[in-house]
Formats: C-alpha cells, structure tokens, sequence
C-alpha cells in the first residue's frame, strides 16, 4: 500500500444531493470515499460517472462517492446549471460546488477527470487521473475493506445521498432532433433513454420509441432501451432499404449505434460492442458490431457514408450501412485545435454535425476548443475558435469571435450556419462570405442542436428548459441580428513554476493491485509531448515508451501550456485468461517559467508520488 497522506477539509459553495447538508470528512470517518474531481462539460468525467455506478452498487454499505465540481467554463459556475448537470447525468451521489477550486488545489488535482480515495481513517491512499480505472478501484476497495474490518475500523450503514425530486416535463433535457417527412419531429429524450415523436407543433407527443429506462435492449419500441441518446441520422431512401432501417441513433453512453425503422419503431444495434474505445489508432475498416465506440454524440450523411462525431475520444469515424464497416475519418485521439489534412488533425470533443446544402462541407460545433469548424475537400478547417481555454461572447469578425461550448449546428441553403452557442445561451451565426459572426437569439437554456424545418422554420432544441422553441420571425435577417461584445474569457488554471532548461518529467504509474504491466503487444507504456507555443521546449517534443522524460524548456518563453499524453497498458496478473486493460490521459499543463521554478514535474497516471 502506497505511503499516506492526511486528507484536506472540504471547501466548496455548497453541496447537492445531501438534502441541504454540508459534508464534511468527519461524516465519512469509518466509510472509503472517493472524490471524483469532474466538470460537466468534460466527456472523460462522463465517463467516469458511468464507471462509477456499478461500484457505488456493489460497495454501497461502505463507499461514498463524492463529486467535486470543479469548473473549467464560466456557464459551469452557475449554481442552477450545475443543478441541472446533476440531474441530466444522473448522478446518484453527493455533490460539492467547488466554484472557486479550493478543494481541487488541496488535493493537487492537476486534470479532469481526478480520482482520490480516502480511506476510513481520512488518509489518501490513491490518485488517479483519467478513465478506465474502475477494475482497479474495486480491487483496491476489496483491500482497504480487508484491512479495515480486521482493525475494526471500518462502519457499514447508509451513505449521506439525498436524492432530489423529479419535475414532472414531457421532455427531459433532450439533446438532438430532425424533422421527418409529413413535418413531424423526432426529438432525442436523453434523460428519459428515449426517442419521442411530436407532431408539428413541436408539443403533442405522437409516440415513444424507448421503454424510458436506461439499459441496451433491441426490439420493439415500446422495451427497447437506451442509453442517453443524442444524435439522429436519416439515410438516403436506396441505403437505408439495403440496411432494413431509416434512421441511425448515437446511442452514447451505451458507445453503440441503433437503427430504428420508422414505420414500426423497431430497434437493432448496428455498430459498436457496447465497449468504450481503448485501443490505438488505424486506418482500417472494421466489421462494425465488433469494433469498439466512445461516446458518439452526433451523426450526419456526408461523403457517401455516416459520419460520427466520436466526443469520447475527440475523433470524427464513419460508418457503412451497407457494408456494415466502420473505422476512424479525422483525429489523433489529441483533445486540442490543429487543422489540416485528415486524418491527422486534432479535434475536442466533436458534439454537432450538419452538411451544407450542396453536399461538400461537414460543419462541425467542436466544443472543448469552443469552436465551429468544417471539412472539405479532405482537410479539416477552423472558422471560430481560438483553443481550449479561451471562450466568452463576442461577435464581428471571424478571427476575434468567440464561443463557448458550442454543441450544436445548422447549415442554411444560402451558405451560412447556425450554431447553438450552449454555454452562452444562444443562437450564432457565422456567414462565410463576410466572415463575420452574430448573434440571432439569446437567453435560451443551453441550446444543444437546431432544426431546419422543410418551410423554411428553424427549432430550437433548448435542453435545459426540456422544449423545442422556434426562432422568432426574422431573426435570421439582418436586421434581425445584433453584434454582441460580451466578455472574453481564459480558463486560467493555477500555472506551474519550473525553471528554463533542464526538467525531468516523470509521469507516475502503479498498476492496480492484481494487474501488471502488459507488453505482449509492443511497449506497455507510451509518453507523446508537445508544447503551445511549441518555442517553449527547445527539447523533448515527441513521442517515445518511456514515463520519463527529459525536457527542456526555453528560457525566452514566460509561459505556455505543456501537452502531455500518457498511457499504460496492463492485464491480470494471475488469470488463465488474463483480461487487458488500458490507461490513458492528457493533460494541458500551464506553466510559467521562472528563475527559482522547479526542475521536475511530476504527473500522476496512477499511483502516489513519491
């Protein structure tokens, strides 16, 4: 067992799901708790949550699960949309609004997301940052659990999770939609594991294609189960009588695709293994029910196939329906804003797709970078968008504009787009022929995709207020526009002080107890560096199998972001047939260079440090 650590007091704005009590580490003496530092917009900690809930099943009588909210947007400072991200997740335990990062610099939480396990006594025995630990997590509870009842200081019972009431909403935050034939709208109910069919009003409900329970079952309409779905696709009449279906649906937390046929409403899956994607890039075409996703949260017809907008791991891939294959269209797996010929650019967690009205550009709302950006003619372009830690709201021209989490967007027949601005609350448009940018509808509650509707009427899909509402008449007009100069806006995370020239990185890695390093299939551990301004490291760019690295940072650069990449990969240490396990994070580490700084710099994959 790695050495101990005391751990911090919490501090935080305030707490949910605890029935209006604040926690604080007294109240978990006895009990092993584990604070899982996320931020809402954040796919990995999406992923963490769903990771997360089998264990708070299985060890319930003496785990507590605390979530600290630790923000990277400014929309996620609000109280009342933290609320309602708790909800929309489904995150069944106690929650800590950690508004200004106080606890998330107490425990040296250097990325989203972070893991700490504390155990019964108040000690951090465990750091982790990342996905895909939760094999680990449970073998080190069968341990601490072990320990603690021998020395009789581990206390069973129930948690302090309050779970709140359910408002009664026929829609609950949905997440895409499309108009069908006739005029009718297919909506995404994603809270609700469901699709939900209204009638042109965009009001009356005409029917339900989901049980409304979250789980992964094909068949009829009314059992058939999903997973927080989000993005819809309509194939083209001749592709989708070869498929036997009309409609894809990015089953995302299930990492699947389903098709529906919608005379029936029957559901089948028909890419995806229900496994989240950890394996290494290729450029193969996969048989598509055995290939891995992760979280896909978009789908569009472009380029002859369906394109998915891969948030999970910041990807675009493509799928077959006919040939029923899929593999990797743009990205490297790098969470960050690089264009330039696909597929070897980098995307930030991709969650909006729409194809302009002569076929040849895929606009896409790329939101991590807080960006619109487009693929044509083989390469990957940025209209608006600065980077990962730079958004706000501001309108004019193109280069200046900002966004914030954009999640949706809309291609108009006369070449411009439509973007839902989530975090901002509004509608945007850019128009490539002026190159500027306006906003055409604010005030809305985290808009996530928009409608083109066959006459000519643009929905609005307003998740956070559970509607579609319709853009007023003449907004999209000129003068029916207005030039916002809002506030800009840096994500501006305590930098770290090392010195110029010579530094040591060293990224920590202990496999979890009953795992060991795997090099069956090449080097068991992978270390990619590179630095924004890439002037800031004069050496150790690159990318080797090593954990630690020299570096070598210049002296002329006051500050940057390090870009670090690392993963691990192990397997059971003592089974017959040994199970494989992948671990993997980036961090953006902002630095500032100075003359008394340190000369090492040391991130935790897994593991204490030293």
């Amino acid at each position: 067992m790695s050495a101990r650590v005391r751990a911090p007091e919490f501090r935080g704005r305030g707490w949910l799901n605890t029935g209006g009590r604040d926690l604080t580490l007294a109240d978990l003496r006895g009990r092993i708790a584990i604070l899982d530092f996320w931020t809402f917009c954040c796919i990995n900690c999406l992923h963490v949550l769903d990771e997360l809930r089998p264990l708070e099943e299985k060890y319930g009588d003496v785990l507590v699960v605390i979530g600290v909210h630790s923000p990277k947007f400014e929309h996620e400072r609000d109280p009342d949309a933290l609320a309602a991200a708790v909800e929309r997740y489904g995150v069944a335990h106690p929650v800590l609004d950690d508004v200004e990062m106080a606890t998330w610099e107490q425990y040296a939480a250097r990325a989203w997301p972070t893991l700490c396990v504390i155990d019964p006594e108040g000690y951090v025995v465990a750091t982790m940052a990342g996905e895909g630990h939760a094999e680990g997590l449970s073998r080190l509870l069968d341990e601490l659990i072990a320990t603690h009842e021998a020395k009789g200081t581990l206390h069973r019972g129930e948690g302090p999770y309050v779970p709140p009431a359910e408002p009664a909403t026929t829609l609950r935050f949905p997440g895409k939609a499309l108009a069908l034939d006739g005029g009718n709208l297919l909506v995404s109910d994603s809270a609700r594991h469901s699709l939900v069919e209204l009638a042109p009003d965009a009001e009356t409900v005409l029917r339900r294609i989901g049980a409304g329970e979250r789980g992964r079952t094909d068949g009829p309409g009314e059992v058939a189960r999903f997973a927080e779905p989000q993005g819809l696709c309509r194939l083209p009449e001749h592709t989708a009588e070869i498929a036997g279906y009309d409609l894809v649906v990015a089953d995302t937390v299930n990492h699947l695709l389903r098709g529906v046929r919608l005379a029936t409403g029957e559901v089948t899956t028909v890419a995806g293994t229900g496994r989240q994607w950890r394996s290494t890039v290729d450029d193969h075409a996969h048989d598509a029910l055995s290939i891995d996703l992760s979280s896909p949260w978009d789908l569009a017809w472009y380029d002859d196939k369906v394109i998915i907008a891969m948030a999970g791991i910041h990807q675009l891939w493509w799928f077959d329906p006919v040939k029923r294959t899929a593999g990797i269209y743009a990205g490297t797996t790098v969470e960050a804003l690089r264009d330039g010929p696909l597929p070897d650019v980098w995307l930030a967690q991709p969650s909006g797709l729409s194809v302009s009205a002569d076929g040849r550009r895929l606009w896409l709302a790329d939101s991590e970078t807080s960006a619109l950006r487009y693929v044509e003619d083989g390469a990957l372009h940025t209209a608006v968008g600065q980077g990962l830690f730079d958004f706000g709201h501001v309108d004019g021209p193109a280069g200046q504009a900002l966004l914030q989490h954009p999640l949706g967007v809309c291609a108009l027949p006369d070449s411009s787009v439509l973007v839902a601005d989530t975090y901002n609350g509004a509608i945007r448009r850019f128009d490539p022929a002026t190159g500027l940018v306006s906003t055409v509808a604010g005030g809305l509650a985290e808009p996530s995709d928009l409608v083109l509707t066959a006459d000519g009427e643009v929905l609005v899909v307003e998740s956070a207020a559970h509607r579609l509402t319709r853009l007023a008449p003449g907004s999209l007009s000129a003068a029916g526009a207005s030039t916002v100069a809002g506030a800009r806006h840096r994500t501006e995370r305590p930098p770290t002080d090392l010195a110029a020239g010579e530094l040591t990185l060293d990224v920590i890695f202990e496999p979890p107890p009953g795992q060991k390093l795997d090099d069956s299939f090449g080097p068991s551990t992978r270390l990619e560096v590179s630095a924004s301004p890439p002037e800031l490291l004069l050496d150790g760019a690159g990318t080797g199998t090593e954990l630690s690295r020299r570096l070598v940072l210049s002296d002329r650069v006051p500050a940057g972001v390090l870009q670090v990449v690392a993963q691990a990969a192990t397997c059971d240490a003592e089974a017959e047939h040994a199970a494989c396990h992948l671990t993997r994070q980036d961090w953006g580490v902002p630095i500032r260079v100075t003359v008394d700084g340190a000369h090492r710099l040391p991130l935790i994959l897994r593991g204490m440090d030293a």
